[in-house]
């Protein structure tokens, strides 16, 4: 039997790793006196937004659609709540300190990674860059400093070669509902949890930008085959460029062997030929990188064509009516 709720409590969220969450808290009766997500303007320069339309609708709790949460007007908002307790989970922007202040006991946040590892931008999509064997989910009270607070939860799993972005995050968003309801369980009883995490020397990770998305097609297959599963929906992408026409690399797979593309008397990011098969999933294009080869499964151009399975393999063939893209290069630029 859980006790009974005695504290005023805010969510602060975009991204859909916390939909989950927002999704128990509400199928539990735990009350909100306010939800706060990104205005229409700010969502669409973020990747990965989740729509909380369907959670709210009917829900009897106010939303409040804003572009920053350190806005001074924001800052009265959450003042004037009254609040226990923050909830920010799947926030892009940093709390400063008056925003911080505005929860009596603090405010709880959760990175996507076992800290004090990988603290910084882009836990996940960094992870499986690095090829990195597991990861996981943190929960904190935030402070000023970037993923230094005190530790309240984390949970821990691994990182298979089929998994991409997409389907980590889903398991964050697990994790997120797994330890929030194991805090409000401590909190509603008077306990507040949390220990000093240990010291590193690690950098913060870097912030990723879409332009950082461009394929070096001079490194190994597995380095590549790595950067697209990291970057692939709902991120912006790996890309190339083929006949001065931008394409996002949206899936691929990775071929055995490690043979050079000097060894192989190849270019660098040539494209070899086509993957046959019945299996239309089976189908696609093989590329030469710098180490081993590729297969490319799915790709998209800036107007949204797709081109998979025998549509994109039928490139790599000579046929009467399309023109084959066979010993032509991705390029740089």
């Amino acid at each position: 039997m859980r006790p009974e709720q005695k504290l005023r409590i805010a969510w602060v969220g975009f991204h859909q790793e916390g939909i989950p969450t927002l999704r128990w808290l509400r199928n539990s009766g735990i009350r909100l006196e306010a939800i706060l997500t990104l205005n229409e303007p700010a969502l669409a320069k973020r990747s990965a937004g989740g729509g909380y339309e369907d959670i709210t609708a009917g829900w009897d709790v106010p939303v409040f659609r804003i572009s920053s949460i350190n806005d001074s007007e924001v800052v009265q908002l959450l003042h004037s709540l009254s609040l226990d307790l923050i909830f920010v989970i799947g926030w892009s922007q940093i709390l400063h300190r008056e925003a911080l202040a505005t929860a009596r006991i603090g405010v709880i946040g959760a990175h996507a990674s076992l800290l004090p590892h990988n603290r910084g931008s882009a836990p996940i999509n960094w992870a499986l860059i690095r090829n990195e064997k597991s990861t996981g989910n943190s929960l904190i009270w935030l402070t000023e400093e970037v993923d230094e607070g005190r530790l309240i939860d984390q949970i821990s799993f691994p990182i298979t070669p089929f998994d991409t972005c997409a389907t980590l995050y889903e398991r964050v968003a697990e994790s997120n509902q797994i330890m929030i309801e194991r805090v409000l369980g401590e909190l509603f009883s008077g306990r507040v949890p949390g220990v000093v995490q240990e010291a590193t020397s690690e950098p913060l990770l870097p912030r990723r930008r879409p332009a950082d998305g461009l394929i070096q097609w001079a490194g190994t297959n597995e380095s590549i085959y790595n950067f697209v599963r990291a970057l692939t929906r709902p991120y912006p992408g790996a890309f190339s460029f083929l006949d001065r026409v931008c394409w996002t690399v949206q899936t691929c797979a990775l071929l055995p062997g490690a043979v050079s593309a000097e060894a192989a008397g190849r270019q660098v990011g040539e494209i070899v030929g086509a993957s046959l098969s019945p299996c239309d999933n089976a189908c696609g294009l093989v590329i030469q990188c710098g180490v081993g080869q590729l297969l490319l499964l799915e790709i998209e151009d800036a107007q949204g064509r797709v081109l998979r399975g025998r549509d994109l393999a039928l490139r790599g063939l000579d046929q009467p009516g399309v023109v084959s893209w066979t010993g032509r290069t991705w390029l740089n630029e």
